[in-house]
Formats: C-alpha cells, sequence, structure tokens
C-alpha cells in the first residue's frame, strides 16, 4: 500500500485583506511623496518670501494654492464649485462645515480672495505646513479649554483685520467633526465678523465616503463639491442678539447638509 503524504492546510489570505494591503502601500507611498513635496514647497516659498521682503502675501497665496492643488491632484482629487452669486469684493467672514484632513488643502485651493485663516496652533509642529501657514498670515488657534488665550488670539486678529481690511476663514466647528453632523458652533468667527461688520459666507464641503480619509490620510480619488451660500450680513447684529444669529447661521449649514450631503 503505498504512503499518502499528510493533508497540508493552506491558509488564503482573505479577499478584504488582499485590498487592504495594496491600500496601505498606496496611501503610505502619497503620504512621503506629498510631504516630500510639501517640504519642498515650504523651502520655495522662504526663498519668494526672502526675495520680497516677506511683503508679497498675494504671491504667497497662489503658490500655496498651486501646491495645494498639486497635492489634490495627486491624490486624484477634484473640487467642483458651485456659486450661485459672486463673492463678496468687501471683507468678508467665511465659514463652513469641518469634516476631514482634506479641508486644509480644499480650503487653500479654493483661493478665498485676500483671504487669512485661522488653524490649530498644531499645524506648528508640523514645520514645512507652519513655514507655508505662517507666510499666508495664518491666526494660530489654541484648544477652547485655554479660553483667556484665544480670547487674546481674536482680539489681535480683530486688530490685524480691522487695518488690512483683508477677508478670514475659520471654522465655528473648530475640530474636525466625523459624526456625519455638524457640529456644535463656538462663537469666535461670529463676534469677529460683528465686530468687523463683515458679512458672513457659509459654504458646505461635500466630501463622499468613499474619498474621505476623515482623521487620517489614506484619501481616495474622487470629487470633492463646495457650495457657496449666500451671504448673511451682520452689520445690525448686536451682542444681546448673538446667540440667536449663531443658531440662525446654524440652521444655514444644518439645512445645506441635509439638502446637499446626497445630492447628485
Amino acid at each position: 500500500m503505498t504512503d499518502l503524504a499528510p493533508a497540508q492546510s493552506v491558509f488564503l489570505p482573505s479577499p478584504a485583506r488582499v485590498e487592504r494591503e495594496p491600500r496601505q502601500v498606496r496611501a503610505w507611498t502619497l503620504l512621503l511623496v506629498s510631504g516630500i513635496t510639501i517640504c519642498l514647497g515650504s523651502i520655495v516659498m522662504l526663498i519668494a518670501g526672502a526675495l520680497t521682503f516677506f511683503r508679497a502675501r498675494r504671491i504667497y497665496r497662489g503658490m500655496a494654492r498651486g501646491l495645494s492643488l498639486f497635492i489634490l491632484r495627486l491624490y486624484g482629487i477634484r473640487i467642483r464649485v458651485h456659486r450661485a452669486e459672486t463673492l463678496p469684493a468687501v471683507q468678508t467672514v467665511f465659514v463652513s462645515n469641518h469634516t476631514s484632513s482634506l479641508d486644509l488643502f480644499v480650503l487653500v485651493a479654493l483661493g478665498l480672495p485676500n483671504s487669512r485663516f485661522f488653524l490649530s496652533g498644531f499645524l506648528r509642529k508640523l514645520i514645512p505646513l507652519g513655514i507655508i501657514s505662517w507666510m499666508l498670515g495664518t491666526f494660530f488657534t489654541v484648544p477652547q479649554d485655554r479660553p483667556h488665550e484665544r480670547v487674546k488670539i481674536f482680539q489681535r486678529a480683530e486688530r490685524v483685520l480691522r487695518r488690512t481690511g483683508e477677508s478670514v476663514y475659520l471654522s465655528p466647528e473648530g475640530g474636525r467633526v466625523t459624526t456625519g453632523e455638524i457640529g456644535r458652533f463656538n462663537k469666535g468667527a461670529f463676534h469677529l465678523a460683528m465686530n468687523l461688520k463683515a458679512p458672513i459666507v457659509p459654504f458646505y464641503m461635500r466630501i463622499p465616503a468613499d474619498v474621505d480619509p476623515r482623521l487620517g490620510f489614506d484619501a481616495r480619488p474622487g470629487t470633492v463639491d463646495v457650495f457657496f451660500l449666500p451671504a448673511i450680513e451682520t452689520r445690525e447684529w448686536t451682542m444681546a442678539e448673538l446667540s440667536d444669529n449663531i443658531t440662525t447661521v446654524r440652521r444655514v449649514m444644518t439645512r445645506a447638509h441635509q439638502e446637499l450631503s446626497c445630492a447628485p
């Protein structure tokens, strides 16, 4: 009788694992390439800053926008803007939802006219991003549990913006909200708009679920839609009505989220 060889177990990777491994390779490769690109971009911007005595912010904005568009193209992401009217030609406070790590690049790529940004001070620890943000005149914020410092930051921002007449973007939600809802609104953006008597222009960013890296960096190819909503005047706002006005703006954003999150 012929001896039979013992049966051997063959373990095949699951389809999910096979799909996940190439995806991880892509994510880490793109992170490395985009990181190198941002480093080189920050060096080029520093050189441009030195040659212009750091007084040509319009040029730096154009360079940062080009860099952001390149990073998005690297990931296969395009931006589609929906706007029924032109943006105000006056000083404006732009606000939006904030759901994803992609938001930073989308915001800069939009080229909001003559605008500065509020960003988390954490970004300064990422030196290349910190350099680029600093050259754009960014106001760096601190966490909500440091209210006195936040007040000083917003007071300084108001003085600067009043002097320069520039517009500004900030997210009233603060940090990224990944629950699928519009988060609670902080008061800083609305205090600022009221004191400057600047109109608020809200816009809604829709990132498809299969594109959105959320808090990570594994963004997939696709289209990000940006819907600009009608401007909201603040010239008649008073401190006594501020909470009600914030609620009104949040309702506008919530309605946009409900109507546009699944729209074609």
